[in-house]
């Protein structure tokens, strides 16, 4: 029986090994993006302030890849979709609560596990462990908000393709399109705003007497 557990068990634990490994794979050159631009704090600012919009673009880039994956993992039957509900209110605070502390910190839950690892002590101790006592908080508090906040606003497990009615890969191609517009407005921007704070190369020098 030993032995038939064992060769039973062995694929069971290689398989996860090796969804891990495919996983590192693609978070190797996502770290590498996000120690480039998204952890720099005065990058961070600015795109809250709307000055820069470098981090504002990682992050529509991102979505837009992880759409495409995500969806094309689960139509190969290598990833399984498990929709949260939508619950207005909840979703609604959580977001003001996030923005506030991502303003007030400098970092998102991402960028700060990242800053940690550089190992930038604001990242670990404001970031990292604010994010386990504000967990460990929330799951104490859950089963008083599960009868009456939690359920205030919930519409279930909605989606896009549903609201819209147009089909899954219609509805990903249509917010692909608008994402990547939004990107290149964006840059359009940062590259204006480049060219008026950085003196032209092309300018002829000044004269001398």
């Amino acid at each position: 029986m030993g032995a038939v557990g064992m060769a039973v068990g062995i694929p069971a634990l290689a398989r996860p090994a090796r969804h891990l490994a495919g996983g590192g794979l693609w978070a190797g050159p996502s770290g590498v993006a996000l120690k480039g631009q998204a952890l720099k704090f005065h990058k961070i600012i600015d795109a809250l302030r709307l000055r820069d919009f470098t981090i504002w673009k990682l992050m529509f880039t991102a979505i837009a890849v992880g759409m495409v994956g995500i969806y094309a993992m689960s139509e190969l039957g290598l990833a399984k979709l498990q929709i949260k509900p939508t619950i207005l209110p909840a979703n609604i605070l959580g977001g003001l609560i996030f923005g506030v502390g991502f303003a007030l910190l400098g970092f998102c839950p991402g960028t700060c596990v990242g800053a940690a690892g550089e190992g930038r002590l604001d990242g670990l101790y404001s970031g990292v462990v604010g994010l386990l006592i504000g967990a460990g908080l929330y799951s104490e508090v859950y089963p008083y908000l599960l009868p009456g906040f939690l359920k205030v606003g919930a519409l279930g497990k909605v989606t896009l393709p549903q609201l819209l009615g147009i089909g899954t890969w219609p509805t990903i191609a249509l917010v692909a399109a608008l994402l990547g517009a939004a990107i290149w407005f964006l840059d359009r921007i940062d590259r204006g705003a480049a060219l008026k704070t950085s003196p032209s190369k092309l300018a002829p020098s000044p004269a001398k007497a």
